[in-house]
C-alpha cells in the first residue's frame, strides 16, 4: 500500500478533494500525514476529523528558506512516503528539497502550463485575453511551476469573467484532475520519459469542462 504526504498551507480543498477520493475509490493507498506550514492552515481541522496525522513546520521560524526545506523533509521523511502531494502549498522550495522527491512530488497549478506560472494566474489570463484557461498537475522540478505535465483540464474564459468567476470555475475541475493524477501514480500507471509522462494504459490526460460554455459545442472528456 501506498503512502501520500500531503501539504497545505491555508484551507486545503484539493487535499479534501484527495483524501475523499482515496476512500471512496478505495485505492491501494492511504494518506501518512498532511504537513502545514502555518499553524492556522483550515485544512489542519478537516485532516483531523479524518484520523490523519497533522504536524506543522512553521516557516516563520526558520531563518531562510535552507534550513525550513530541512526540517520540513526531516518531518516528511518520518513518514516514509511514496508520493509528496503540494495541495496549495505557497512556499518556493529548494532545489535540494526538490532533487530529494524528485519524480515523487506532484503539484497542481492553476494555469495551463508552461503559460501563467507564478501567482495572480486568473488575473494573468483575463489581462492576456486568453478564450481558454485551465488547471496542470505535475511533478515538481526544481523550475518553478515547470515539470512534466501529468494531466490539465480546460475551461473556458466567458464575457464578463473576473478573478474570482474564473478561479473558482478552474478549482471545480482541479479538484477533479487531482486526485485522478494521485490515483495513476498510487497504480503505478505513471513513467517519466524526460519532459513527457506516460500512462499505461493511455486514456485522456486532459479533462475540457465546457459546462457555463454549452452553445460553443465544446468536446467533452471525462476522465
Amino acid at each position: 500500500m501506498k503512502k501520500l504526504v500531503i501539504l497545505i498551507s491555508g484551507r486545503g480543498s484539493n487535499m479534501e478533494a484527495i483524501v475523499q477520493a482515496c476512500l471512496r475509490e478505495r485505492w491501494p493507498a492511504r494518506v501518512a500525514a498532511v504537513i502545514a506550514n502555518r499553524p492556522d492552515a483550515a485544512g489542519l481541522v478537516f485532516a483531523a476529523s479524518q484520523g490523519i496525522p497533522t504536524a506543522v513546520i512553521d516557516h516563520r521560524q526558520y531563518p531562510d528558506r535552507e534550513s525550513f526545506d530541512a526540517a520540513l523533509a526531516g518531518e516528511i521523511d518520518a513518514f516514509a512516503p511514496d508520493l509528496v502531494v503540494l495541495a496549495g502549498f505557497m512556499r518556493v522550495l529548494t532545489a535540494g528539497f526538490v532533487d530529494r522527491y524528485a519524480g515523487r512530488m506532484m503539484n497542481v497549478h492553476p494555469s495551463l502550463l508552461p503559460s501563467f506560472p507564478g501567482l495572480k494566474t486568473h488575473q494573468q489570463a483575463l489581462d492576456a485575453g486568453v478564450r481558454v484557461h485551465g488547471a496542470s498537475v505535475h511533478f515538481v522540478t526544481s523550475q518553478l511551476d515547470h515539470g512534466p505535465i501529468v494531466l490539465q483540464s480546460v475551461v473556458p474564459v466567458v464575457t464578463g469573467d473576473d478573478a474570482a468567476a474564473l478561479s473558482a470555475r478552474v478549482l471545480a475541475t482541479e479538484h477533479q484532475i487531482y486526485p485522478r493524477a494521485v490515483r495513476w501514480f498510487v497504480e503505478g500507471r505513471l513513467a517519466l520519459d524526460g519532459l513527457r509522462v506516460a500512462l499505461t494504459p493511455p486514456e485522456p490526460q486532459w479533462l475540457f469542462d465546457d459546462t457555463c460554455n454549452k452553445s460553443n459545442n465544446v468536446a467533452g472528456e471525462g476522465v
